[in-house]
């Protein structure tokens, strides 16, 4: 039997989802690891996962999706209630579906979304601060948000990728990205069909140089032309990111939260509107 699991977590105290480093070392320090151990004990047999989203260390996530495999008899309530109560307190289990054998975590998904928010005014945060980014330079939410539509569609994002990506190509389908103002805090929203390694803070890191006027709107779109890492803007922490979720066909039976076009779901929340700055 295949499940489809939706995790919750805060990624402050981990070294990223993948059990495997960069280098090949298993580590035990990652959600991965966290996960399947917990698993493993409610199955009573090794349980091993697929996720939809491999987020770096530090980077916290509202609904990534796993799928696993296993013949345990388990119930959905089962695994849900019986694996949270073995995970670490920065990590939950909010639903489980039992899914067709075809289903993938990764390859079903066709949108992934992430949020960035920037805490911006003179003083650092300190309620919440591992949720938030923080600049104290003014940002004009109007002008990064109008210099990022130069990122809408399907294009090379070879200067917002890190050069330890191990992805074959650049390219990527950046359907939407959205800068709003909330008060004091800057929030970043994006939708793509798949992302590269830190292709999203790597895109922040740029704009945050926009919104504080050191560089002018049309610079964006040049960065994106050049194809080049070296020409970009720095990689914005990973603190303020957080990962919503990924998007499935309404066909795989999954709640509303992670289905595309479905009431309440996050697919129809990144919009290409400008805000006010």
């Amino acid at each position: 039997m295949r499940y489809a699991l939706g995790i919750e977590y805060d990624g402050g105290g981990f070294l990223g989802w993948q059990r495997l480093t960069p280098h090949g070392v298993e580590s035990v320090d990652t959600l991965q690891a966290a996960l399947e151990g917990a698993l493993s004990k409610v199955a009573d047999a090794p349980v091993a996962t697929t996720c939809a989203g491999r987020t770096d260390a530090g980077v916290h996530a509202r609904c990534n999706v796993v799928h696993f495999d296993s013949e345990a008899g388990r119930s959905p309530r089962n695994w849900v209630m019986g694996t949270t109560s073995l995970l670490p307190s920065a990590m939950s289990v909010r639903w489980c579906r039992e899914v067709g054998d075809d289903f993938s975590a990764r390859f079903s998904a066709r949108a992934r979304r992430y949020r960035y928010s920037i805490l911006n005014r003179p003083v650092r945060p300190a309620l919440g601060r591992q949720y938030l980014a923080w600049t104290r330079k003014p940002l004009d939410a109007g002008a990064m948000h109008r210099a990022a539509q130069a990122l809408v569609g399907e294009l090379d994002f070879s200067s917002f990728r890190t050069v330890h990506c191990q992805a074959p190509h650049a390219r990527r389908d950046l359907q939407a990205i959205r800068i709003t103002r909330e008060g004091e805090v800057v929030v970043v929203e994006v939708q793509a069909n798949a992302f590269l390694h830190h292709m999203v803070r790597n895109i922040v890191g740029s704009l945050l140089e926009v919104g504080d006027g050191s560089r002018p709107e049309g610079w964006i779109a040049e960065v994106l032309e050049a194809r080049d890492r070296r020409c970009a803007g720095p990689t914005a922490p990973p603190g303020g990111l957080v990962f919503l979720g990924p998007l499935y066909p309404a066909a795989c039976g999954l709640p509303d939260e992670v289905t595309l076009d479905a009431p309440g779901a996050g697919g129809t929340s990144v919009s290409s509107h400008v805000p006010a700055s």
